[in-house]
């Protein structure tokens, strides 16, 4: 008989498993805070400093204490971490930079029929010249190249930005810091240790790790959520493994927060008991980031919380239901609400425009209070100095 998964147990199951349930308040050392990435598996890159920049979002809105500096001294002195792309540019262990040398491989042949798509012949002329100069005088930055043409889009890339981009995407460049948020590009050997770069990984290995990495940090997934949590691998990659390793797996039916039909997933049949009796996470209000990985499958977290959510940021204003960039709003196990807001530094506060509760949310003085505590927060880690509330922040129905 399949075993069913009520719908608390398997949110607070990948709550556990996401960092979320750890106490929040913690003090985090570095290495504490490259565990929590190792964990995580990724932690997504966005540039939209509305409140603060995604990575730095997601990873203090698991640990109060987390600081920016601790992160750079990993991507840039340590050189534990790696920028370069899951689903979206993200910063990763650099550990697992030999996997990466498959999407690297991949990405190869399918970027180079894009760009000389775009620019010709002249494209890999280009990247050539541009790997020359920078073995030759060091790292390079997009505005080092001030003779091209200006760029007005991605589809008008001056010859050299594709090319940057073409050869971090490959694995040939990587990010070896950023100025403000510019990428400075390096020669990868200057930057990944060696035993992280060097190291050569066979595609069965490579498919293996994938598949159980991306399960293990799920705990339940379909066939779907497995592909997709790298994505690194093709739908007919996973259905292999899957096959191959059907021994260790076994299907489970995963209760949906809407009570509609369960879904079914898989897991390991050695499922840490851990998750079978998740602990309760901590009762404390979160601001989200709306790129937390918690809710980047944006169906899984319908299914699991019972929120809907979009990122409005290329909708027309008038079209707009909530806000330019909405951030989730989480307490204990459930999603309460969102939440538009910005840090204004020119005003030096945080701006709170609007808060729209989910339905069934009761707005106790308890509630409320909890939510200015956790906005607060928020706004010292943006670094302003008041907090400043729109006339009728809360919206009603």
């Amino acid at each position: 008989m399949t075993a069913t998964i009520d719908n608390k147990t398997a949110r607070r199951a990948f709550l556990a498993l996401q960092g979320l349930s750890d106490p929040p308040h913690k003090g985090q050392s570095r290495g504490d805070l490259m565990e929590t990435i190792r964990r995580l598996g990724f932690v997504q890159v966005d540039s939209i400093n509305t409140v603060a920049r995604a990575h730095h979002q997601i990873l203090f809105s698991r640990n109060a204490t987390y600081r920016e500096k601790n992160l750079k001294h990993l991507v840039e002195r340590d050189c534990h971490l790696f920028e370069n792309w899951t689903h979206d540019a993200s910063i990763i262990p650099s550990e697992f930079f030999c996997y990466w040398r498959h999407r690297f491989a991949r990405e190869e042949a399918r970027l180079q029929a894009k760009y000389e798509s775009w620019q010709g012949s002249r494209f890999l002329h280009e990247c050539d010249g541009i790997l020359d100069r920078v073995a030759r005088d060091g790292p390079v930055m997009t505005r080092d190249f001030e003779g091209d043409k200006p760029s007005t889009g991605w589809w008008n890339w001056h010859p050299s930005k594709t090319a940057l981009e073409y050869l971090w995407r490959t694995g040939k460049l990587v990010i070896a810091r950023r100025d403000g948020f510019q990428k400075v590009y390096d020669l990868t050997e200057r930057v990944i240790p060696d035993h992280c770069h060097r190291a050569e990984v066979e595609h069965d290995t490579f498919v293996d790790w994938a598949c159980r990495s991306a399960l293990s940090r799920l705990g339940f997934a379909t066939r779907g959520e497995i592909a997709a949590f790298w994505d690194l691998l093709k739908p007919d990659e996973v259905a292999a493994w899957i096959a191959e390793y059907d021994d260790e797996l076994e299907t489970v039916l995963v209760e949906s927060a809407d009570g509609s039909k369960p879904r079914a997933c898989l897991r390991f049949k050695d499922y840490p008991r851990l998750l079978d009796n998740p602990p309760e996470p901590p009762g404390r209000v979160r601001v989200l980031s709306p790129f937390d990985p918690a809710l980047r499958d944006r169906k899984r977290a319908e299914r699991l919380f019972g929120f809907s959510y979009r990122i409005e940021i290329f909708v027309p204003e008038p079209k707009r239901v909530y806000g330019y960039y909405v951030f989730p709003i989480m307490r204990g196990d459930r999603i309460v609400g969102r939440i538009d807001m910005k840090a204004d530094r020119n005003a030096d506060v945080l701006a709170v425009k609007r808060f729209w509760p989910e339905k069934g949310v009761r707005l106790s003085k308890a509630f409320l209070t909890e939510l200015e505590a956790e906005l607060d927060r928020v706004r010292r880690f943006a670094g302003v100095e008041g907090l400043e509330f729109a006339r009728d922040w809360i919206a009603t129905a």
